[in-house]
């Protein structure tokens, strides 16, 4: 006779076990301690045995009942399914390893020392919120294409630029999986060309004619002050604009004149030296009893404890009649022009930039500083500017007596 829950539920123990039969070889088993265990009695081979199902409650009788039949279909295939369930595990025991979140993490972790903090996290926040929600359980083996097109398509719709940082992400994680023999391929191979490709917006660069209009409009800026030592220190270094920004004191010795610009806070994560003219220590020498008691060379107005944020210097271009014409990035390319225009060697000029070298196989054997070189230049570069200054002020003075 078939059980019913009203039955199993009554059922009180005693001193002894003892069981109640549902048919087809399935039982439960009440303990004396009152815990009652579903089993199922099979012969495989001519050998009788017990599987054991689960525990009553967690497993109800409809879920007792499902199982049995689950597992007599093994049987009937000549599958032991005690044996079939501890294989299940180890299956996915393994497979849990080799999902696609278990192999991005290795992707994250590898790269951890080479990016930027700034990538990494982007990076990280990407494969959270919008990769790892629709992909990250599963097994590498058995993501397909389309899969991972929806994911890049939906990233496109809300940030384009994000949509290719997405694809070469998840590629990379796949060929990381295909390295460690997880994986069999690389699907975002296949996808070239789907991601629409936006117009590049080159930063614009000053000519040289048009320099002495530009600083002239830089010594006027009425802003905070400190802001135009930062936008002016950013010309005479020819550094990035948030590298000027988050500088610290303890990064500059005044007295030898040298910026070291501290392998966290850099492109390419390696320590850099930058040479000062004469003029950019005078302008540090001039900072100090301002913000020389702080960390940074440039503290947040709101949080001195912070530095300012990088729309210091766009809203200064801004205010200085400069919005659309020109950018703080643009000044590295003016700066980089002109020194080629004044004929000193691009290797040097690259280095004091702090570019990265784009062969590979030159990069591995060019380790050259040229510091001494990059010292004459940067004082160069400093005494054209100021010959520059010079010429507004001839031109205007001329303009003024006609």
């Amino acid at each position: 006779m078939a059980l019913k829950d009203t039955h199993i539920k009554n059922a009180k123990p005693y001193a002894k076990p003892y069981k109640l039969t549902d048919g087809e070889g399935l039982n439960l088993e009440v303990k004396p301690n009152g815990s009652k265990l579903w089993r199922l009695r099979y012969r495989l081979h001519g050998k009788e045995s017990i599987y054991s199902i689960g525990k009553y409650p967690a497993v109800s009788l409809a879920l007792a009942r499902e199982r049995r039949t689950e597992a007599k279909e093994l049987i009937e295939q000549g599958i032991n399914p005690s044996l079939h369930r501890k294989q299940e595990k180890v299956r996915l025991a393994h497979e849990s390893r080799n999902t696609f979140k278990a192999i991005a993490e290795e992707w994250l972790e590898r790269n951890a020392d080479v990016w930027t903090e700034k990538t990494y996290l982007q990076r990280e926040r990407l494969l959270l919120n919008d990769v790892y929600p629709h992909i990250g359980s599963l097994p590498i083996r058995k993501i397909v294409p389309a899969q991972i097109l929806e994911i890049i398509q939906r990233v496109e719709r809300r940030a384009p630029s994000m949509a290719v940082i997405a694809q070469q992400a998840i590629g990379a994680v796949f060929r990381l999986g295909v390295m460690t023999l997880r994986a069999e391929g690389d699907p975002t191979l296949l996808m070239r060309g789907v991601i629409k490709p936006k117009k590049v917006a080159h930063h614009k660069i000053l000519k040289s004619e048009e320099l002495p209009a530009f600083l002239k409009a830089v010594d006027g800026y009425s802003g905070f002050f400190v802001n135009q030592l930062a936008l002016r220190l950013a010309i005479l270094t020819l550094a990035r604009s948030n590298e000027v920004l988050q500088s610290t004191w303890n990064e500059f010795d005044l007295e030898n004149a040298v910026w070291t610009k501290s392998e966290n806070k850099v492109k390419k994560r390696e320590e850099h030296s930058v040479p000062l003219p004469k003029q950019a220590v005078e302008l540090l020498h001039q900072l100090r009893p301002l913000t020389g008691h702080r960390e940074h060379l440039f503290p947040n107005r709101s949080n001195p404890r912070k530095p300012a944020s990088k729309g210091v210097l766009w809203k200064a271009f801004v205010s200085m009649g400069y919005k659309d014409k020109f950018t703080p990035h643009g000044l590295r390319g003016t700066g980089s022009t002109i020194l080629n225009e004044m004929g000193f060697r691009s290797d040097v000029i690259e280095k004091q930039l702090d570019h990265q070298e784009r062969n590979q196989t030159r990069a591995s054997y060019n380790h050259a500083d040229y510091f001494d070189e990059r010292r004459q230049m940067m004082q160069a570069w400093a005494d054209y500017l100021d010959q520059m200054k010079e010429v507004d002020n001839i031109v205007s003075l001329f303009t003024a007596n006609k």
